[in-house]
């Protein structure tokens, strides 16, 4: 795996050291002062991928569309508990975003996934694009040791549309089976449960066009990182959510607010207005994936 980073602006080189700085400082507090097994536990790579890593990242905070590119972060630790979100890694995403937000340490927005060594093993022996893509581009940023990751398995042409075929059929149906349970909600004004099904369409949409387009999506409930991963396929994405305004952005932390708050928390309050709305935008993103999946098969079948 490559590990230069002397394509990246100096800023950008110093934000990783940073990054790798505070995701070890947050593991170590989190892994605490464990005994038997675990304390065998610990970070093997961290790796960078997408678009800092090909050398192809966009930084036009200001234009209309806003879009800033993240770093793209994949851990690979070495025992299963260690991938647990909650337990391990939610502290050091909050803490990510705070070193961007208000110390500006980091000034780049950060995705992070972690991963064992044998997941993302078993991702390249059974041709799954996001991780052969990472094999191919990705650049190790911390290694405790030089182990290659295992040696990539391509699908044949015809395995891989069987896949993406397989995903899309399950999937899609699904989240639209998730929007029609959404408007009924509307209809009978059972407003958190519409809100909580609306949140169910995003994410089931998002999956979809990340398992038929690279045969992966990350372990997360979070709308917006998953949004985040599905955009940086397809620009047909970005259009289903506007965001130069307060007004949209504050709706789409509302629809991402109502996973658990919509559930749970008595103080989350949302109206019709705002459901019809986000209707509107979600239906709208059903379209573009729809379309974005279409594209991905058609060019999986000229391949047979």
């Amino acid at each position: 795996m490559k590990t230069s980073l002397e394509h990246l602006p100096a800023r950008k080189q110093r934000e990783l050291e940073r990054l790798v700085r505070v995701i070890f400082e947050e593991f170590n507090d989190a892994h605490g002062a464990p005994t038997g097994q675990r304390k065998m536990g610990r970070i093997l790579k961290i790796v960078l991928y997408g678009s800092f890593a090909r050398g192809n990242w966009v930084n036009e905070p200001t234009t209309g569309k806003g879009y800033q590119s993240d770093f793209d972060i994949l851990v690979i630790v070495n025992q299963p508990e260690l991938t647990d979100w909650v337990d391990y890694w939610e502290k050091a995403a909050e803490r990510l975003d705070r070193e961007r937000e208000i110390s500006g340490y980091i000034n780049t927005p950060t995705n992070l996934i972690v991963h064992t060594l044998q997941e993302v093993n078993d991702g390249l022996a059974h041709g799954r694009y996001f991780f052969l893509d990472i094999a191919r581009d990705g650049i190790a940023i911390y290694e405790s040791d030089e182990t290659d990751l295992a040696r990539p398995q391509p699908k044949d042409p015809a395995s891989a549309l069987r896949m993406a075929e397989d995903y899309f059929e399950e999937s899609f149906p699904a989240a639209i089976r998730r929007f029609k349970g959404a408007k009924f909600h509307m209809t009978e004004g059972h407003l958190k449960e519409a809100a909580y099904d609306l949140h169910q369409t995003a994410e089931g949409l998002y999956q979809c066009v990340l398992l038929v387009c690279t045969f992966y999506t990350p372990r997360s409930h979070n709308i917006n990182f998953l949004r985040n991963q599905a955009e940086k396929l397809s620009g047909q994405l970005v259009d289903a959510w506007p965001r130069t305004v307060k007004h949209d952005r504050r709706l789409f932390e509302k629809l991402k607010d109502s996973y658990v708050k919509g559930r749970y928390s008595k103080h989350f309050t949302i109206n019709n207005e705002e459901l019809e709305w986000l209707a509107g935008r979600i239906e709208e993103l059903g379209q573009a994936v729809h379309k974005v999946c279409a594209e991905k098969l058609a060019e999986l079948r000229s391949n047979l």
